[in-house]
């Protein structure tokens, strides 16, 4: 009898795509570890530091402890005589409040679409709506309050970049 003369083929152990994958996963891990400690700055080959002296604690002397302060309650208030009341403090009048008005309408959506062209600028706008009487109802689109005039002016710039005309608008502030 003859021998065949066509060979099986041999599987040599594995395929070369799972040994590639591995071999580059084993890689990824050790490089990222490797960053992890440089950027953390954690070194776990260095040596430590051998200068360290032996386990002699300081001594340090006890602490006294303070007496506390002895307050007399009629030596504490201003003023000699305890029925003497402290001067009244004068009430602070709020600022007056400041918008910049960027528009007046009479039809809402029209408002509500300068709003949005507002807010896509990155400018936080609120819609007011009055009633005018026999001329109608209004929703304005106001930009603010603002407590400086710094702030106004930056604003305002921006608007007029983007074409958008404002007005600046001072309220008194409510009580």
């Amino acid at each position: 009898m003859a021998k065949s003369t066509s060979s099986k083929p041999t599987r040599s152990g594995g395929s070369s795509v799972f040994t590639g994958v591995l071999i580059g996963l084993i890689v990824g891990a050790v490089l990222a570890v490797g960053v992890a400690l440089w950027v953390t700055g954690n070194n776990p080959f260095k040596a430590k530091s051998t200068e360290q002296s032996p386990a002699t604690p300081e001594v340090t002397p006890p602490a006294t402890p303070e007496t506390a302060p002895s307050f007399d309650f009629y030596k504490v208030l201003p003023g000699d005589a305890p029925s003497e009341l402290p001067a009244a403090q004068k009430a602070a009048t709020p600022p007056t409040l400041l918008y910049l008005q960027a528009g007046a309408f009479q039809n809402p959506n029209d408002a509500d679409n300068l709003k949005a062209q507002l807010a896509l600028l990155g400018v936080e706008a609120a819609i007011q709506t009055s009633d005018q009487g026999e001329k109608g109802v209004f929703h304005r689109v106001r930009v603010g309050p603002f407590k400086a005039m710094d702030e106004v002016d930056r604003t305002r710039e921006l608007l007029t970049q983007n074409n958008i005309p404002a007005t600046l608008v001072k309220e008194p502030p409510p009580h």
